[in-house]
């Protein structure tokens, strides 16, 4: 049995201008992703060579920055967008380093809290400070009165991309 195709909503575009709105979606998808791309490269790198430290231990870190009474172990991969299993290793190489401890809950035992350490709240403000500045620096070419603007438009289009989702 072959499996039908899923086509591209309908549109009263003729097919020129269809096809031109599909390169320039495409188009924007690659810039999105090239920012992105060369941003986090750049960030990875000078987390390493200054921190002896990784992006995502980083981000776990950002996660309990703004939870100072800890948070659920099965929460983290939630908001960071990753598996539990990839989130294991992470969470287990911050605790051993002491930036974080895990405890079972009081109220269920199966259910591990995750709370940032007094050492590791200081590490990552630290880190957070520099990964500030590193941002200021490689979006210092950037018109600074076009930042909101950019932004906005981006959360649109972040909008309209879980909409899209969202449709059967």
């Amino acid at each position: 049995m072959a499996l039908a195709k899923e086509s591209p909503p309908v549109s009263p575009k003729n097919g020129a201008d269809q096809e031109a709105e599909y390169r320039a979606q495409t188009r924007l998808w690659l810039r999105l992703l090239a920012c992105t791309t060369l941003i986090e490269g750049e960030l990875r790198r000078r987390f390493r060579e200054e921190f002896d430290f990784t992006m995502p231990r980083f981000d776990v870190l950002a996660q309990l920055d703004r939870e100072p009474s800890g948070l659920v172990l099965g929460e983290l991969p939630k908001r960071l967008m990753v598996s539990a299993g990839n989130l294991t290793p992470i969470v287990d190489r911050l605790v051993e380093d002491g930036y974080i401890t895990r405890t079972p809950s009081s109220l269920d035992r199966r259910v591990q809290i995750v709370c940032m350490t007094v050492e590791g709240r200081k590490a990552f403000r630290r880190m957070a400070k520099s990964h500030g500045s590193w941002l200021a620096e490689l979006l210092a070419g950037f018109p600074a009165d076009r930042l909101d603007a950019l932004t906005s438009e981006l959360d649109e289009l972040k909008g309209a991309v879980k909409d899209a989702m969202q449709r059967p």
